[in-house]
């Protein structure tokens, strides 16, 4: 029996290697330790498995962004909290998301994981910063693509300035604050 039934979306956003996948197993373990109902959506996993076929033009990313939203919202809905590690760049596919769990009183929170790209295409733990450098591929977000940060999401994680575990534990905090942990 989870400590709540209270679900939540947590969606992660930001640049490819910011991090956010990585503080979202972080926060996974320890919401579970506490006997909370988790799961992580991560973007690729989903691509792999749920958007098959799917391409990056604006519009495959938009309908990326609202099969996970809608998967998130279902789960979250049935007591889950749902931690989204997905890039999602753009603004008007992330607020749709947002405006789908409001429509549904579903918990939703936008963290932005905001590493520079500098430190991301010195992480680059995927390899597609080097690619793009060589010309291997396009369409990188935050590089040549487009990524529309978060004017003003729930949290902001400078993540090229704290720990992982500092990191998932400011998202904890919120979690806790907002009544969700």
């Amino acid at each position: 029996m989870s400590v709540t039934e209270t679900g939540a979306t947590i969606w992660l956003t930001g640049l490819p290697s910011a991090g956010k996948t990585t503080i979202a197993y972080e926060l996974a373990g320890r919401l579970r330790t506490e006997g909370h109902k988790v799961e992580v959506l991560d973007g690729d996993e989903i691509r792999e498995f749920l958007s098959a076929g799917l391409g990056f033009s604006r519009e495959d990313r938009h309908t990326n962004v609202a099969r996970i939203g809608f998967v998130a919202e279902l789960l979250a809905a049935n007591g889950v909290k749902v931690l989204v590690p997905v890039i999602a760049p753009f603004a008007d596919s992330r607020e749709a998301v947002r405006k789908r769990h409001a429509a549904e009183s579903t918990g939703y929170l936008e963290v932005h994981v905001a590493t520079p790209v500098e430190v991301c295409s010195v992480r680059d733990v995927k390899g597609l910063y080097a690619k793009q450098a060589a010309g291997e591929i396009s369409g990188l977000t935050g590089v040549d693509d487009p990524y529309e940060a978060p004017e003003s999401p729930d949290l902001r994680i400078e993540s090229h300035q704290q720990t992982v575990q500092e990191s998932a534990a400011a998202l904890h905090a919120l979690l806790t604050e907002r009544g969700l942990a």
